[in-house]
């Protein structure tokens, strides 16, 4: 079958682009790659130090970032070498694939794969045709069990793409590879940011900018001119402003003033965008809203299973609402959490209202919230970069072996 080069330049001559046609070959991926099955009856035996679980591949990554010791007890035999690639054949949807740098043993539900000679298929090539769109989906799309829905050998075999020659796979795994590269490199700057950004909230909400004159609180050491306070005693605590709306009213154009539940809050710390439902919340709902924009749903949602209602905080003189959001934005609070039904947790009004948390004078919290907006700036603009490199190399894979 006839496939045009998508990585063909605009100024490649029609000639060329005929070539390029007549060279690309459609070929089932288990006459280019095959299956490992090496398996290691005793690991500790053979010197194997590392297994790998499908919970140590992070999805759309493609290093091994985690793994446990063999030395610690596991029931894997299924053996993996250095520059194979695991392909988690459980739940493919999660699109979990890596390229191990090491020996090692794996579960049985990951595959083992590796070309079946650098003359048919690059070995470098491989990982990223097994994180192409086409791929995960044909993997999808033949998965079966309800539960954890598995694909097989047989029907990965089966994916067809189309294969360029080797020289263009040399030339497109250069670039996908430099890709790659560029990808680690901006997650391992969000990373750092993000290491910089605790250190920096830990100093500054705990000891303040100066780093003199410190006292022994409940709350540990603290400046000695910063009063550590009730939650209830500084701000005020909403939870009855919202007006419950039936589901059909959701469909229709929402009120002037917003609400939001449990289950209007996103998982983003960085970001605060109400979702889902409106309602009247009062004639001075704007004013109101203003003046409260972070919630305690928010603060809490996506670190831990939380199931709570949406506990509004209005800052006052004592203590900004600004102020209050960074100070418990990175805040452990797990112990203030009871738990609610089947085991969820769940922050209390009255719990929230016997919280601690040290207030300095209203000065310094404008100072401190400035220089921790400019860090949590800071890290958004890192996190974009390292979504846009994740992207660029999405972007490559899908025009060039993504059919």
């Amino acid at each position: 079958m006839m496939i045009r080069n998508p990585l063909a330049s605009s100024h490649t001559s029609t000639a060329e682009m005929k070539i390029a046609r007549e060279t690309w070959s459609l070929v089932r991926f288990g006459e280019v790659a095959k299956l490992s099955k090496t398996r290691i009856a005793d690991p500790v035996a053979e010197g194997i130090e590392h297994y790998v679980g499908i919970e140590h591949i992070e999805p759309e990554d493609l290093r091994i970032r985690s793994w446990g010791l063999v030395a610690d007890g596991t029931t894997f035999t299924n053996q993996f070498e250095p520059g194979q690639v695991l392909f988690v054949k459980r739940r493919a949807y999660q699109r979990k694939v890596a390229v191990a740098d090491f020996a090692g043993v794996c579960s049985g539900d990951i595959y083992v794969l590796e070309s079946k000679g650098a003359d048919v298929l690059l070995p470098e090539l491989l990982p990223f045709i097994c994180q192409s769109e086409s791929f995960f989906e044909h993997a999808v799309g033949t998965s079966a069990g309800s539960l954890s829905p598995r694909t097989n050998w047989k029907q990965l075999a089966n994916y067809e793409f189309a294969l360029p020659p080797l020289a263009e796979q040399r030339r497109i795994a250069e670039v996908l590879l430099a890709a790659e590269q560029v990808r680690v490199r901006a997650q391992h700057v969000e990373s750092k940011a993000w290491r910089t950004r605790i250190a920096m909230y830990k100093e500054l909400t705990q000891t303040g900018v100066h780093r003199t004159g410190l006292k022994i609180s409940p709350l540990g050491f603290t400046p000695t001119h910063w009063e550590v306070s009730r939650v209830a005693d500084v701000v005020e605590i909403h939870n009855d402003l919202r007006k419950p709306i039936s589901a059909e009213e959701r469909q229709q154009q929402p009120g002037p003033y917003p609400y939001w539940g449990a289950t209007g809050v996103l998982d983003s710390i960085d970001e605060f965008r109400l979702e889902g439902t409106y309602a009247l919340i009062g004639e001075d709902g704007d004013h109101f809203l203003k003046q409260s924009i972070w919630s305690m749903t928010h603060l809490v949602s996506g670190r831990f299973n939380v199931n709570n209602h949406a506990h509004v905080i209005k800052g006052t003189e004592k203590c900004s609402t600004e102020w209050f959001f960074h100070y418990f934005r990175h805040r452990d609070i797990r112990r203030w959490l009871t738990k609610q039904g089947s085991g969820r947790l769940k922050l209390k009004k009255a719990d929230l209202a016997q919280m601690l948390i040290a207030v300095p004078p209203p000065e310094e919290q404008a100072h401190l919230v400035d220089n921790l907006n400019t860090f949590v700036d800071g890290n958004i603009s890192v996190s974009g970069h390292a979504v846009e490199s994740a992207q660029l190399l999405k972007g490559l894979i899908q025009c060039s072996i993504g059919n």
